[in-house]
């Protein structure tokens, strides 16, 4: 079954899975919580830990940016963080522990390189295994989404793809997270998604704890343009 809160073409779901292969409940391991450290200082759009180019590359219109900040270029380690912006300026809610690619970051994304994609993208649609628990983004609810075997570490993948965000990387906005359409070519890798965590780096995933999942879902709306901002943080500095 596909639902969707906005008219769109209803497409039939593909017989393989399309998304990247990490993610877990949030009873399974964690990612280690960030190490502590002064924060860098905020962009002139008053995000911290954006530099001018990463915040000039967020559209004026949008008012919600997930940030995907990485602890290193290599590194599969991440923090998430939800920004609005408001009248007083952006407001940032707590940053979750998350993962990201086996092999970190990539300016320019492959598929099968397991490094997660960097840049600004839109978030345009949302999907999962299970029923809809209020999102505002378009949800598409299919069994396409089961994800059976193992991560990286030999820990198990099911409940992965309960609940995803489409990360509109190589992907055509307001389509099923499951559509195969790849406007880069195939080669460019697609199915990159905020996911569950699994408790074990991703394919090219994000991947939070399944209660900030929801939230997001419940939290991010069509109307306010949101974006996600991810990268590396020496990446996002600049």
């Amino acid at each position: 079954m596909i639902r969707r809160r906005t008219a769109v073409a209803l497409l039939v779901s593909p017989p393989l899975l399309t998304g990247c292969g990490g993610g877990a409940e949030a009873t399974g391991r964690r990612p280690p919580a960030p190490t502590s450290g002064a924060a860098a200082p905020p962009g002139p759009h008053g995000i911290p830990g954006l530099g001018p180019r990463r915040s000039a590359a967020i559209p004026e219109r949008c008012t919600q940016a997930v940030v995907v900040t990485g602890r290193g270029a290599n590194s599969p380690l991440c923090t998430v963080v939800l920004h609005q912006r408001t009248a007083a300026g952006w407001q940032a809610s707590p940053a979750w522990p998350a993962y990201n690619a086996l092999r970190g970051w990539s300016a320019h994304h492959m598929i099968g390189d397991l490094r997660s994609p960097l840049g600004v993208y839109t978030l345009s649609d949302a999907g999962g295994l299970l029923p809809d628990p209020g999102s505002r983004l378009p949800y598409h609810r299919s069994g396409a989404f089961h994800s059976p075997g193992t991560g990286f570490e030999g820990e198990p993948l099911e409940g992965s793809f309960d609940y995803v965000i489409a990360i509109d990387y190589n992907r055509r906005p307001g389509t099923s997270p499951l559509d195969r359409t790849r406007p880069l070519g195939p080669k460019r890798g697609g199915g990159v998604w905020l996911h569950v965590d699994h408790g074990g780096p991703t394919h090219g995933c994000v991947s939070v704890a399944k209660a900030h999942l929801k939230d997001l879902l419940r939290t991010l709306d069509p109307g306010r343009h949101p974006v996600v901002v991810m990268g590396h943080a020496d990446w996002l500095a600049h």
